[in-house]
């Protein structure tokens, strides 16, 4: 177990890159897409310092030594850290929108410090997935999730979830919505648990029968402006997590 006292952010660690690993060991191998990645695109050299994590919050420092095409070994130059948790954090809940646009939503709120995303449908979705579609959507976002993740330096990956329907976070405790008519963030008291969740509908917003299911969530105003479909989850995220930070020590200065 790490102590709470090797706790630290891999992103205030001087390195030339960050990257995704099974396990941390002493001695490790990157290969594949990764060390393609590393190697031909980042063109790191031997000597230089990286981090790498295991996308549960436990990360480590690394030198590179051997480089070869496509293939580097590193060596630990530090001891496992765990990245502090954040808490409360923020569960976003995004209505379907066209492909490229939820990869940025998924990008941004990864980058931000989202602690999961849910897809959902909705009655306003254009985007009407079939399951296969669903399928190869949630694996391409969690690539992206990933990507996101090592370009900020995050050694928690956010959880994608499968694809579902408005009413599976219907229910979930400090639920929230965002919404034009809503309150101001600075009026959230801390949630009852550690994480809120967002709820952020389709172009056009999300229709009254869906807004009196969600009665009894709490409404959140992003701003005075109708904002677009995928502006409004990364502002939402950002809003709460800026609010979150005041409530946390854990979060860096």
């Amino acid at each position: 177990m790490i102590p709470p006292s090797a706790r630290a952010w891999a992103a205030g660690q001087e390195a030339a890159a960050h990257t995704f690993v099974p396990l941390l060991d002493d001695a490790i191998e990157i290969v594949g897409t990764d060390g393609h990645h590393l190697q031909r695109v980042r063109r790191l050299r031997a000597g230089e310092l990286v981090t790498a994590a295991d996308g549960a919050g436990v990360w480590r420092l690394y030198e590179i030594g051997v480089i070869e095409p496509g293939r580097l070994q590193l060596r630990a130059r530090g001891e496992c850290r765990r990245e502090p948790e954040l808490v409360p954090g923020v569960a976003l809940a995004v209505a379907l929108t066209k492909a490229g646009a939820l990869d940025s939503v998924v990008a941004r709120c990864t980058e931000l410090g989202v602690a999961s995303i849910t897809p959902i449908r909705t009655r306003r979705c254009v985007v009407q997935w079939d399951a296969a579609q669903a399928e190869r959507a949630v694996k391409r976002l969690r690539t992206v999730a990933r990507e996101a993740a090592a370009q900020c330096r995050r050694a928690t990956l956010p959880e994608i979830a499968p694809v579902g329907a408005l009413a599976d976070v219907v229910g979930r405790p400090d639920l929230v919505v965002a919404d034009l008519d809503g309150g101001s963030i600075t009026e959230f008291p801390a949630p009852g648990g550690s994480t809120w969740t967002v709820v952020v509908g389709p172009e056009g917003g999300l229709d009254p029968a869906e807004l009196a299911v969600l009665a009894e969530a709490r409404r959140l105003r992003l701003g005075p402006h109708i904002l677009r479909a995928e502006t409004a989850p990364i502002a939402a995220v950002a809003v709460l997590l800026s609010r979150a930070r005041e409530m946390s020590h854990e979060w860096p200065v």
